[in-house]
């Protein structure tokens, strides 16, 4: 059963059972769909209201935006837990022959790489919803502002999450350079999400 498929009750129940997966990862996805959720539903709250007219378009951006970046997100709870699974499954092949052990190793390192891409652009997913939650802060109903600052602290929390699974996967990565593009990158979102995050709670936090 996909795990976006569960309810809430169900998903939490497996997250905090002794199965290895889903973990950290897609508890990260989770978060930034709940990010981007609330973005969508602060845009929402604004569009259509003659009060609000002046914020009217950059509210209809965000709305499309951030409902498009929760799907993604939603997407990465499996994808993440899907990337475990594999990895998992090439532990379990067999190892008795030299052709068999290097066919796990094979299988291993692809596997390995798959669970670092998705968390890495889940990161990158956050980010970008970190962006469109900036867009309107101050520029939507004033009303649902602290649900801007909530969905800030999803997306931070899904941003460094996800950068957690990336690290540790990363002494798996077979190639230096991609490795190292990974670690450059990486630190580069955390860093710069770190920092907007902070700005868009602050300036929540300042104006209730």
């Amino acid at each position: 059963m996909e795990l976006t498929a569960m309810t809430v009750s169900q998903y939490l129940d497996v997250l905090a059972s002794d199965a290895p997966a889903p973990g950290g990862g897609s508890a990260s996805a989770l978060c930034g769909a709940q990010g981007a959720g609330l973005v969508a539903m602060v845009a929402g709250l604004t569009v259509g209201r003659a009060k609000y007219a002046d914020f009217e378009q950059d509210c209809r951006k965000a709305a499309e935006e951030a409902g498009r970046l929760q799907k993604e997100l939603v997407a990465s709870i499996d994808r993440d837990t899907e990337a475990f699974n594999r990895v998992s499954a090439a532990m379990k092949l067999p190892r008795e022959t030299d052709e068999q052990k290097a066919a796990r190793r094979d299988a291993i390192a692809e596997a390995t790489l798959a669970a670092t891409q998705v968390p890495f652009a889940t990161m990158g997913l956050a980010a970008q919803a970190l962006e469109v939650c900036r867009s309107i802060v101050g520029r939507s109903n004033p009303n649902a502002a602290s649900d801007l600052g909530v969905a800030a602290l999803n997306l931070l929390a899904c941003v460094r999450g996800a950068w957690l699974n990336v690290l540790i996967n990363l002494s798996g990565v077979r190639d230096e350079n991609e490795r190292e593009r990974f670690r450059a990158e990486g630190e580069r979102i955390e860093s710069s999400a770190a920092r907007l995050a902070d700005e868009i709670y602050q300036s929540v936090k300042n104006s209730l």
